[in-house]
């Protein structure tokens, strides 16, 4: 009997050890009470409380909680209905006020941000409403932070995540989505047929100008190449006319140097007048000294005679 008596105190001192000693988790907070009223709030680690006096009201986690809600009926400036679902990303940061002032924070928020979401999106039409997510985001986002601050909720960020406007509003953006990029593809189909076309012409006018330089060019060469022919062959002529009077200064020069008389004289004179008669010139001019001519004429017969009396 007695032996059971202190197994049944040690077992009451185990469990009695047990409600006062509390273990909180890291990134978490406890709310004690005392008598049911506030006593403090326990951080972190091991904490003692009175067993029967003092109890945790609730465990708080501080870290950012994530919470989708469920697709808001919604109408835009224009009268279209659409649905529209949000993620609100939240943090609490004072565990009192989220404990006592707020029975249920998740139900709270879920109806706020309903609410002011059909507000904000009442204001826009349909395609403001798809193309101003930021807008929206930040307007929900600064309404909600506000409104639940005194719930020791921070609102870090709002997302909507799905913007569904009505099945026939979403056929006829379908198709006018389509016509879109026809049309755009017709647009750059004609702009690469215009390019290609003037790419064309372009090069059509740089091959006839470039054609025409070459004529230009062997025209140029061609009358060059002519005008060159006819200085050399000028140069030439008057080359050889050059020559002929030089060998004709030069013979003179050995005639004299050798001593020649007159009658060598005249008839070398004899011979200049017959390559002058067998040139093709219709006209011939003789010396007016005809006794001159006489004398050659009489030159030659003393050589005529002298060389049968040689003999």
């Amino acid at each position: 009997m007695q032996y059971l008596s202190s197994f049944a105190l040690v077992l009451f001192v185990i469990i009695i050890a047990y409600s006062a000693i509390k273990i909180i988790r890291q990134s978490t907070v406890g709310i004690v009470e005392r008598l049911g009223k506030y006593h403090k709030t326990a951080e972190q680690g091991i904490n003692v409380i009175i067993p029967f006096i003092d109890r945790f009201r609730a465990i708080v986690d501080m870290r950012e909680q994530v919470v989708s809600f469920a697709p808001q009926p919604v109408i835009t400036k224009d009268n279209v209905t659409m649905m529209i679902d949000t993620i609100v990303y939240y943090q609490v940061t004072d565990p009192f006020r989220f404990t006592y002032e707020i029975a249920n924070a998740i139900m709270a928020i879920d109806n706020l941000s309903a609410t002011t979401l059909r507000n904000i999106v009442g204001d826009l039409e349909l395609d403001q409403t798809l193309t101003s997510r930021d807008l929206v985001n930040s307007k929900l986002r600064a309404i909600l932070d506000e409104a639940t601050d005194k719930w020791g909720i921070k609102v870090n960020r709002v997302e909507l995540k799905n913007i569904l406007p009505p099945q026939d509003i979403q056929t006829a953006m379908e198709k006018q989505m389509r016509a879109e990029r026809e049309k755009r593809q017709a647009i750059l189909l004609a702009e690469g047929q215009k390019t290609a076309t003037i790419l064309e012409a372009e090069g059509e006018k740089q091959a006839a100008i470039l054609k025409a330089e070459a004529v230009k060019e062997a025209a140029i060469r061609t009358a060059e190449g002519s005008r060159q022919a006819k200085i050399l062959e000028a140069e030439g002529e008057a080359q050889a006319i050059l020559n002929v009077q030089k060998a004709f200064a030069d013979s003179l020069i050995m005639i004299k140097d050798a001593g020649a008389d007159d009658k060598v004289l005249a008839i070398k004179s004899l011979e200049a007048i017959k390559k002058l008669g067998d040139g093709q010139a219709t006209k011939l001019i003789i010396p007016a000294d005809l006794a001159g001519i006489g004398g050659v004429f009489a030159a030659l017969k003393e050589v005529v005679y002298d060389k049968p009396e040689a003999k």
